[in-house]
């Protein structure tokens, strides 16, 4: 079994995902909009450019996602996606990356069981926890 988070975005999934593959130096490997399916006619002009199905590789990871027209969208609550890095650099360039125009709950620092440790908002809305342990 695998766990695949699948994010839900406000109209700006293709920026979203194209900053991650940046950020964590990953693949898209697929992007298709509403107006590319085979509903196209079914979908409003206006949202047909909006994605309704990305998929981004990074590692052994998988990160899923799709706009949500505003009447099945809701703000991610609840839920944090926690990166677990081997060093204390890599955590400060992912907040650092992560944080630009967003909001910071808990800054970078060191805490009694991280290296380093931080939670964050990113500017699309998408919750992060920034975590390097602490060796056993």
């Amino acid at each position: 079994m695998e766990l695949d988070p699948y994010l839900m975005f406000n109209g700006n999934c293709a920026e979203a995902f194209q900053t991650y593959a940046k950020i964590f130096n990953g693949q898209v490997t697929m992007m298709m909009t509403f107006g590319e399916s085979p509903e196209a006619d079914k979908i409003e002009p206006h949202w047909r450019d909006k994605i309704m199905h990305a998929h981004l590789v990074f590692g052994p990871n998988v990160l899923m996602a799709s706009d949500a027209p505003p009447q099945y969208r809701e703000d991610m609550q609840g839920v944090s996606l926690s990166l677990k890095v081997d060093s204390a650099a890599e955590a400060e360039r992912l907040y650092d990356a992560l944080s630009d125009g967003g909001s910071v709950q808990m800054p970078l620092g060191e805490t009694f069981w991280a290296h380093r440790f931080a939670m964050l908002t990113d500017r699309f809305g998408i919750r992060w926890m920034i975590n390097c342990e602490r060796a056993a």
